[in-house]
């Protein structure tokens, strides 16, 4: 029979980390000696937040292990938001919309980054496929005779639609857990078509700011009783659903109408910086220049 530790490693922000001697936690099992290779731990997974390793100890090491436990200190590392194991898998592939100012950059889909986001929330491995939609190739048009991105092949099956990317990745790989209970799951929706129509709009009288203030308005008060996210303590879908269309309308509004989320709404204000200052947000956001062109016809009609 066999002994074995069970090594935790948490929140990961590097692209690689070495953990050595940070047992958290162990399982005894009835064992015979065995030597076993190291102690040292090496994760190579991108922006990893939690990964549980078992480990084969001899003899002299599990005791050892056993009788320090108690004095062993955490890693110094920020301590998780929640616990999941990282999956060992290729990389999913997911074309985007390739920068309009940069080559080779990540261009500013809103929707495209919501997937993103949930890619890297649930800490999955993917590999982007620029797309050039002014030009769009002949393979890409292929696999997409609308295109349109998002699109993320699943299953050996490219899915598209944001909407139903989300679905089926929390169907496939559930943790962590994104789901947006159903009662919540609309909470700020109507931001978004209000900013756009403010946003298009050349008469500053025909109320589409106001619309606008109404709707911010609203989720400032559902942030003051239920916040600091839609789904209370934790980001769900809703939050990386929402994130990207904010800060679109930060950048888009404050470069074409000189305009900015009113200091009177500060739940919105800090519900932006949280999300904006994830590192998840900070890996997908399009660069600053390309949401303005992006939205440049839209605004010069």
């Amino acid at each position: 029979m066999l002994g074995s530790l069970t090594y935790t490693i948490a929140n990961c922000h590097t692209s690689t980390h070495q953990i050595t001697n940070t047992v958290t936690s162990f399982t005894l099992l009835n064992f015979r000696p065995r030597a076993f290779c190291s102690n040292t731990l090496t994760t190579t997974e991108r922006g990893c937040k939690m990964s549980t390793v078992k480990i084969t100890p001899s003899a002299a090491t599990l005791s050892t292990s056993i009788k320090h436990f108690a004095k062993i200190q955490r890693p110094k590392f920020i301590a998780p938001r929640r616990a999941f194991t990282i999956i060992s898998m290729a990389p999913l592939e997911i074309c985007v919309k390739q920068s309009l100012t940069t080559p080779n950059k990540l261009g500013d889909c809103p929707f495209t980054q919501r997937v993103l986001l949930t890619l890297e929330e649930k800490n999955l491995p993917y590999d982007m496929k620029y797309v050039d939609l002014r030009n769009k190739p002949e393979w890409f048009l292929k696999i997409s005779p609308e295109g349109k991105v998002p699109l993320i092949k699943l299953d050996e099956k490219w899915v598209p639609d944001s909407d139903v990317i989300t679905q089926a990745l929390e169907e496939k790989f559930p943790e962590p857990p994104l789901t947006t209970p159903p009662e919540k799951a609309s909470v700020g929706s109507k931001i978004f078509p209000k900013f756009v129509a403010f946003l298009k709009s050349k008469d500053p009288s025909d109320g589409t700011e106001q619309e606008l203030l109404d709707e911010l308005t609203a989720f400032n008060d559902y942030l003051k009783e239920n916040g600091p996210f839609i789904n209370g303590n934790e980001v769900s879908a809703a939050d990386l659903s929402l994130g990207p269309k904010l800060y679109h309308l930060e950048i888009a509004l404050g470069h074409y109408k000189n305009w900015s989320v009113p200091d009177s709404f500060p739940y919105v204000k800090s519900y932006m910086k949280s999300i904006f200052s994830r590192e998840s947000f900070i890996n997908t956001r399009a660069l600053k220049e390309d949401v303005i062109e992006g939205w440049r016809p839209k605004v010069m009609g």
